[in-house]
């Protein structure tokens, strides 16, 4: 649920439907879910507890928003300039960062490891969650 004085699902979408900019947008909590964000100027942006699962980010500029406890599972970021953006406590699963800027961004170094983060800027590997299951394996086994 979004927070209040956040903007709605349906205000996001009339905003990107005529070009207005998300940048300094009040978006926490809000369901993001699957859309297309490519391309958007998201500086400063408050996503704090927002679901952005599956959606898209590509070439996003993400400087400086806050994206604390986010759900982000198999959110697409690549070529998107997160510096000094807080993902502290997202959830990250699946995610890809592929060409991302991450310089001074904080990460939920509890849950993804730095190594996963950097296979996923360099060749775009999902980024999996510290004690996920592996392919093949299943939690438990």
């Amino acid at each position: 649920m979004a927070a209040p004085g956040a903007l709605t699902r349906s205000q996001v979408r009339a905003r990107l439907e005529r070009g207005i900019s998300l940048r300094g947008a009040d978006l926490r909590g809000t369901d993001l879910a699957g859309l297309c964000l490519d391309g958007q100027d998201l500086q400063r942006a408050k996503l704090a507890g927002a679901t952005l699962t599956l959606a898209t980010l590509r070439d996003a500029d993400l400087r400086h928003a806050s994206l604390w406890s986010a759900v982000c599972r198999g959110t697409v970021f690549d070529r998107a300039d997160l510096t000094e953006a807080d993902l502290d406590h997202a959830e990250l699963e699946g995610a890809t960062f592929h060409g991302s800027v991450i310089v001074r961004t904080r990460l939920p170094f509890l849950r993804v490891s730095a190594e996963a983060v950097r296979a996923s800027v360099l060749d775009g590997t999902p980024v999996r969650t510290v004690g996920s299951a592996t392919a093949g394996q299943r939690k438990g086994a």
